[in-house]
Parts: structure tokens; C-alpha cells; sequence
């Protein structure tokens, strides 16, 4: 089977398949158009999000047995499409929840106690501890939005915290000694705190907005490390400056370009929530470790292999 790649990802997806008889080819820099012309020469795709593979693109890929996707999302994808033509689709979420439910954690704790904001004031010379009081996780209700390879890691790095763990998820019987299932109703009514670990799809696209905000029942933190269209900017923004949002932590904005790689946009509400004391913001680095790398590597690689034995 003939494989192009087009991102650069760990070096093992190349020296493991072409152990297995695949024969690889690399294009890290031809454009759309440029793919186009040759995409129907090959079997299988391996991605990450620099190429939009759209209906036309697919059209052209007359060969195409499968993609894959290193890493979880797959908007980039015409998934419904794909499917109809008998293209397979393989990710690797299982790669990078480790890293995903450590940087949660990580941010929380960051926010929470003011660590980042009490360090700068200490280099720069303030030694202020009333003004930097912490707030514990211990006894919080931590309310997760999609209990997948993502929600259930996340649950898992909190059962040492003492926090009672409760999420909604649109597929039934998933509670687990981690995390009891609860309806969505019932979440924004006892999350302190909200996390966000769905795909980005119609239906999640601005889940949450100026209405969901304002139907949690208490005061609450905020973590995003799902998507930044889950979330409508100027009712986060609003939710910080009134209080209800009492502080954010955000791996992916609104204003990311399709690749992540980038800002498409500043506008008054990101120069707000980059300025805010209440944002903590990381640039789409949440499943980005040197462990996450391979793993995402090595799970795109068993999959492939054990989808086509026989390359």
C-alpha cells in the first residue's frame, strides 16, 4: 500500500511501515491544489491538520482506503463523505488523553492559586499573601462535558483530590468508579467546576454560550482543552467580567486557524481575556508532550497495521 504523508509527525510512523512493506511517501509543503493532482495515486493518507480533506478532495482520492489522523479530531475531515465512499478513518485519542488530563489538572492548580500571578509578583518584587489566597479542589464537584478517552482520563488524575466527579455524556452507561453520569441538567446545577472534552460538530459548535452560562447554578471555573468553537468568546468574556465565570483556563480559542497553528483574529474580547488575571490561556499545547508525540505515533501505527496485515 503507497502512503503519503502530509505533517510532519515522530519518525516511527515511517521506520515501522516501511518495516511492514508500506511504502511511504513525504509532502510537507505541496498545497491543496498541488495535492489534488496526485492524490489518486495512493492508498492510504496519514494527516494531522494542514490539509482540509474535503468532498473535492476526497473526489479526487479514487484510491483512498483510509485515512489517518494523528491525534482526535477529525473536523478536518469530511467524515460523513468519507464514510459513504468506504474510506476508513483511524485516530489515536488514546495517544494524547495522558497528556490532555495532566494539563487540566495542571491549569486548574495554576489558576486556582494564583501561582502564576503570585510568581510574577514576587520577581517583580510584590510579596502579597492575603491577596493571593488559594482555592482547594477538595470537596468540588467537577462537572466533564463528553466521557471519552479525554473526560475519563481527566476524571481518573482527580480521584487523588477528593473532588466528587460528575459528567454528561450523549451515550448512556458509562459511569465508572471515577465519574457518575449525570444529565446535563443536572451538571450545571452542581458543577463548581466545568470541563470540556467533546469534538467539535454542529451541535457542539458554541455549546457554550451566554445561555448555558447563565443556567449554571453556581459560580463556576472553566476548562477548555476541547475545541474553541465549543465555546462563544463574548459569553466567556462576559462571564468573567460578571463574575459567574470566576476564572478560565484555556488550551484552544475561538480565533485559531484550522491548522492550530496561529491566531486568525485579535479582537477586543481576546485582548480582554489575554490581559485578565481570570484567563489562563496555553497555545493549543494540552496533548503536546514529548510522551504524547510517540504514543500518538505508535497507536496510529498498530491501528494501520492491524487494519492491513498484508500492505
Amino acid at each position: 500500500m503507497k502512503i503519503l504523508l502530509l505533517d510532519k509527525n515522530h519518525a516511527l510512523i515511517t521506520k515501522q511501515l516501511s518495516a511492514k512493506g508500506f511504502l511511504l511517501e513525504e509532502d510537507f509543503i505541496s498545497t491543496y491544489e498541488e495535492i489534488l493532482q496526485k492524490i489518486d495515486l495512493y492508498d492510504g493518507i496519514i494527516i494531522r491538520s494542514r490539509i482540509p480533506l474535503d468532498r473535492n478532495f476526497l473526489e479526487h482520492a479514487k484510491n483512498l482506503k483510509f485515512i489517518a489522523r494523528v491525534g482526535a479530531g477529525m473536523e478536518n475531515i469530511d467524515v460523513e463523505f468519507a464514510k459513504s465512499t468506504g474510506i476508513k478513518l483511524i485516530s489515536s485519542p488514546e495517544g494524547n488523553r495522558d497528556s490532555v488530563a495532566e494539563h487540566v489538572v495542571g491549569m486548574l492548580l495554576i489558576l486556582m492559586n494564583r501561582l502564576l500571578i503570585a510568581s510574577l509578583e514576587v520577581k517583580n518584587g510584590i510579596w502579597e499573601r492575603e491577596g493571593n489566597r488559594g482555592d482547594e479542589l477538595k470537596g468540588k464537584t467537577f462537572g466533564i462535558i463528553g466521557y471519552g478517552n479525554m473526560g475519563k482520563a481527566v476524571a481518573q488524575r482527580l480521584s487523588g483530590f477528593g473532588v466528587n466527579v460528575i459528567f454528561y455524556d450523549i451515550l448512556p452507561g458509562l459511569s465508572d468508579k471515577f465519574g457518575t453520569q449525570v444529565p446535563l441538567q443536572t451538571l450545571k446545577e452542581e458543577a463548581d467546576i466545568l470541563s470540556l472534552h467533546i469534538p467539535i460538530t454542529p451541535e457542539t459548535h458554541y455549546l457554550v454560550d451566554a445561555e448555558f452560562i447563565s443556567d449554571m447554578k453556581k459560580d463556576f471555573y472553566f476548562v477548555n482543552t476541547a475545541r474553541g468553537n465549543n465555546v462563544q468568546t463574548s459569553a466567556l468574556v462576559a462571564g468573567l467580567k460578571s463574575g459567574k465565570i470566576k476564572g478560565a483556563a484555556l488550551d484552544v480559542l475561538e480565533y485559531e486557524k484550522a491548522s492550530f497553528e496561529n491566531l486568525n483574529l485579535i479582537n477586543a474580547d481576546l485582548e480582554f481575556l489575554l490581559s485578565s488575571e481570570k484567563a489562563l490561556i496555553t497555545p493549543h499545547i494540552a496533548g503536546w508532550t514529548v510522551q504524547s508525540k510517540e504514543k500518538l505515533a505508535q497507536v496510529i501505527v498498530d491501528k494501520i497495521v492491524t487494519a492491513y496485515p498484508f500492505s
